[in-house]
């Protein structure tokens, strides 16, 4: 068993009172905030745009789909094992290779001929994407003082509501004058932009350790995680009859691996060699962070999804005006972030978090209330009301999870954070998918081609519900969400 090797960073300190928060850590703390905008600003793009490359490409629905499917399962896969690389590899080397991944994917992407390589593009660019939410967790958790982190985590707040936000909208509008391809070429000279400052600018935080890799967790990690996604993914598929395997087969396959891959790394913790480590979990207000991430996760995916789905296949709404209707609720969730920021790091989360939870909740059960006849201003309203409750709930969050660790644990606490994200906006894009679907054609008498804007309407009510139930079981446990000092876990 190799010894791990400690080498300081020269930028960065150990003890919180210690760190100096100077021009050179903010313009990096900037350069992963930008560079983290455009790669999740992409990662949206792909829903408006699928019935135009269904038209250009001459592919179906269930092939197109693959373009977010493939993305999701990319990303579930490699941000398990982000959390050793930030450990292992030079804060810049990290930040070049993730521009550089997702910079070449999306020059694929643009000049793909077909779906295949189109395919290969979006999976190339989720390596890249994989890498900089955790990148960018762990480096404000290393750089930013814990007085100013309430602060900072309202500007991530910023690019993970906004991003996401922006995406239809960007692609509804480059499309009304341009084809698919300049979805791809407008992002590629900002990507671009970033990799050259960041490889200029970007300044080495943290402790390098130099461990061997696990080959075997890594196996584990790609089955675990990646066959929960594919199996969530499926379930919306099946719904719809459109599933390649029985969603049960990848899923049961995820569960087993990811067992095995728990017990994993409990052993190879001992030695300091997890791939990722679950010590992380002893920290309280970690361990019921991440469930309530993961509720929170599941609303705000499954809204995404499902709100575009009601205004174009119920109210009549175009893929512009659906992307026009999500905009101001996740600018207003943009906006909001500095100031839930400011004030955590005044008051505190949990004056922030409950009511935000609670919030989160109502605007899901409200939108119980949506009919066939419903008003786009009422669908609007009760969008900003939910952005508004879940601008309560990420930034309080992440300050308060990232902040209960040591330095030591913070990259592979900001791996877990990203890949309960993504797990969890499967799932709550799979339940919702498959609810809506299996009621609606229930509606229609069991037969889908007889699925109305009525019975679609009656089918999202029930989806909105069932997400408003699990939002419920997250304010329950924000209740007992505390503000913990970060404890030394021994290593």
């Amino acid at each position: 068993m190799p010894e791990a090797e400690h080498t300081p960073a020269p930028d960065a300190s150990n003890d919180p009172s210690e760190r100096v928060f100077g021009a050179r850590e903010q313009l990096a703390i900037w350069l992963l905030l930008g560079s983290a905008f455009v790669v999740i600003l992409n990662e949206t793009i792909m829903g408006v745009a699928l019935p135009e490359l269904m038209h250009t490409l001459g592919i179906s629905a269930s092939e197109g789909q693959w373009l977010t499917t493939a993305f999701l399962l990319t990303m579930s896969v490699v941000i398990p094992i982000t959390g050793m690389l930030i450990q292992r590899v030079p804060t810049r080397a990290l930040f070049i290779a993730a521009m550089s991944l997702f910079s070449v994917g999306t020059l694929v992407a643009a000049a793909a001929p077909g779906l295949p390589m189109l395919l290969v593009g979006r999976i190339v660019q989720a390596c890249g994407t994989a890498i900089m939410m955790p990148l960018l967790m762990t480096t404000v958790v290393t750089l930013v003082p814990a007085g100013q982190r309430g602060r900072i985590m309202g500007r991530i707040s910023i690019v993970m509501s906004v991003a996401p936000a922006l995406g239809p909208t960007v692609s509804g509008m480059i499309l009304e004058v341009l084809s698919w391809r300049w979805l791809f070429l407008l992002v590629l000279p900002i990507a671009v932009i970033a990799l050259v400052l960041g490889g200029v600018r970007m300044p080495n935080v943290g402790v390098r350790k130099r461990t061997s890799i696990d080959l075997l967790s890594v196996l584990l990690s790609v089955l675990g995680f990646g066959g929960l996604v594919f199996g969530l993914s499926e379930i919306g598929s099946a719904a719809s009859g459109h599933a390649l395997v029985s969603p049960a087969l990848p899923a049961a396959v995820g569960a087993v691996a990811l067992a095995l891959f728990i017990w994993r790394q409990l052993v190879l913790q001992r030695g300091d060699r997890a791939l990722l480590d679950l010590r992380t979990f002893r920290s309280r207000p970690y361990a019921l962070s991440v469930v309530l991430i993961g509720c929170a996760s599941m609303a705000l995916f499954g809204s995404l999804i499902l709100v575009p789905i009601y205004a174009q296949n119920v109210l009549g709404l175009t893929p512009l005006q659906t992307g026009l209707l999500l905009l101001p609720g996740g600018l207003l969730m943009g906006l909001l972030g500095p100031v839930v920021g400011r004030f955590i790091d005044a008051r505190g989360v949990r004056p922030m978090l409950i009511p935000g939870t609670i919030v989160t909740a109502l605007a899901l059960l409200s939108m119980g209330l949506f009919t066939d006849t419903t008003s786009v201003w009422q669908v609007l309203a009760t969008h900003l009301v939910l952005s508004v409750g879940l601008a309560g709930v990420f930034t309080p969050l992440f300050s308060v999870s990232l902040g209960s660790l040591p330095v030591t644990l913070a990259s592979h606490g900001s791996a877990m954070l990203s890949t309960v994200q993504q797990v969890a906006g499967a799932a709550g894009t799979a339940l919702f998918v498959t609810v809506m679907t299996l009621v609606s054609v229930a509606a229609a008498d069991g037969d889908p081609t007889a699925v109305d804007g009525e019975a679609l309407a009656h089918g999202t009510r029930i989806a909105f519900i069932i997400g408003g139930g699990i939002a419920s079981l997250g304010a329950i446990v924000a209740l007992f969400v505390r503000e913990e000092p970060a404890e030394q876990v021994s290593v």
